[in-house]
């Protein structure tokens, strides 16, 4: 598919979650969506642990995208401890891993971060007690100031975030009540009312829910890839999201002297 002189059309799915035997079984799908979109875009658990070998697989596998990709990454690329690895494999095939940073990507402004989790509204934990507490909290505070600071470079009028906890507790309905502050946090909607985006989209919650809205009415999408499969089984597993582009209109010429 062309690119449209008229819009700007992304693909994003999260939870891909590659592992070693996975070689050569997910070229087709990324095919797909990079003839899909001008933009692919992924929201972390790009491995199942984060390892070398994963990693080189999902480079692999994504090496037939021809289309910019946009990544953050998500609890289990961390596993082994040495998320590095999996941003440097992403970055040898060209793809922008983005921790608290902002890209522009035809016209379009993409802010991210991993996020974390920590709960939502009244049920957010408060940073108060044992140190461990109070680390846990600080870290939700973190992932949250590198949202802001990425969503306050940008200066495009069309914007995204890319996440891959979830800022509201609409897209992770359907997941067991007792993990809810384990999926997402609250923390992150608030630069989002800071900064308003046109779209927000995260990963995380395999059972949730496809889609929902902040407090200010900004539509956040779930793409994690088994919710896709699963609630929407006719179709990739990828989610399409198109935004107007950006046109420069020439000024007009200036009537001739008359004489």
């Amino acid at each position: 598919m062309g690119k449209s002189a008229t819009s700007v059309r992304f693909a994003a799915v999260g939870d891909i979650h590659v592992n070693k035997d996975m070689a050569g079984t997910l070229r087709a799908f990324f095919a797909q969506a990079s003839e899909a979109a001008d933009v692919l875009l992924l929201c972390g658990d790009l491995t199942d642990y984060g390892t070398a070998e994963e990693a080189q697989v999902l480079a692999d596998e994504l090496s037939v995208v021809k289309v910019p990709i946009v990544a953050v990454l998500g609890n289990h690329d961390f596993e082994s401890g040495t998320p590095e690895i999996v941003t440097e494999a992403l970055t040898r095939i060209g793809a922008r891993v983005l921790d608290g940073e902002a890209c522009e990507i035809e016209g379009v402004g993409i802010a991210g971060a991993k996020g974390f989790a920590g709960g939502f509204g009244r049920g957010s934990l408060g940073a108060w007690g044992e140190s461990a507490i109070k680390l846990f909290v600080q870290e939700a505070m973190k992932e949250a100031m590198k949202l802001e600071a990425a969503l306050a470079k940008l200066r495009t009028p069309r914007r995204i975030a890319l996440l891959h906890y979830s800022p509201i507790a609409a897209t992770i309905e359907g997941e067991p009540r007792e993990i809810f502050p384990f999926l997402g946090s609250s923390r992150l909607e608030d630069p989002l009312l800071r900064y308003p985006v046109d779209a927000v989209f995260h990963g995380h919650a395999h059972r949730g829910t496809l889609e929902g809205r902040t407090i200010n009415g900004v539509p956040v999408y779930n793409v994690a890839k088994p919710l896709l499969q699963r609630s929407r089984p006719e179709q990739p597993p990828f989610r399409l999201f198109e935004l107007p582009r950006e046109t420069t209109q020439a000024p007009a010429e200036a009537p001739a002297a008359q004489v």
